[in-house]
């Protein structure tokens, strides 16, 4: 579980997880209910509520993961209806498309994108632009929601 809390440590929150109900099986780690986990032996495909992989010693995360803690993360951006739309066709934000930075400024820190509606869209680094002038990168694509989409269509 260590990967996954060092992860959400880089947008300056923390989560309460039972430790006895997330299941790491073949370095993807699951979510489950007490009902569930006494079930959850042996060979499975899928259990609970995915949280993310391990990958190369690298932690990727899913959506649940970035919404249970989307709220209570100090690191954040809010983009506009436009940038938004950019960030989720797979695009990296300028600075005009920031509506508010909230947490850190420092450039390559981690950032959770939300859209106008406080929606967790994906997450970001911060890149030096975002208190710079206009038409500047304001926050470097890491994982937006379009993704999945995109793997799909083979882009």
């Amino acid at each position: 579980m260590k990967p996954l809390l060092r992860f959400v440590s880089q947008f300056g929150a923390q989560i309460a997880l039972n430790p006895e109900l997330v299941l790491e099986k073949n370095n993807r780690y699951y979510l489950l209910d007490s009902s569930v986990r006494k079930f959850a032996v042996g060979e499975f495909f899928y259990a609970g509520l995915y949280l993310g992989k391990v990958k190369n010693g690298l932690f990727f995360p899913s959506f649940n993961l970035l919404d249970m803690f989307a709220e209570v993360a100090a690191n954040r951006v809010v983009l506009d209806r436009k940038a938004a739309w950019l960030f989720i066709c797979g695009r990296d934000v300028f600075r005009e498309g920031v509506v508010k930075v909230i947490g850190t400024k420092q450039s390559g820190e981690a950032v959770l994108v939300l859209n106008e509606f406080n929606e967790c869209i994906g997450f970001g680094r911060l890149a030096s632009g975002v208190v710079g002038s206009k038409g500047e990168l304001a926050v470097k694509n890491v994982l937006d929601v379009g993704d999945f989409l995109r793997r799909e269509r083979g882009f």
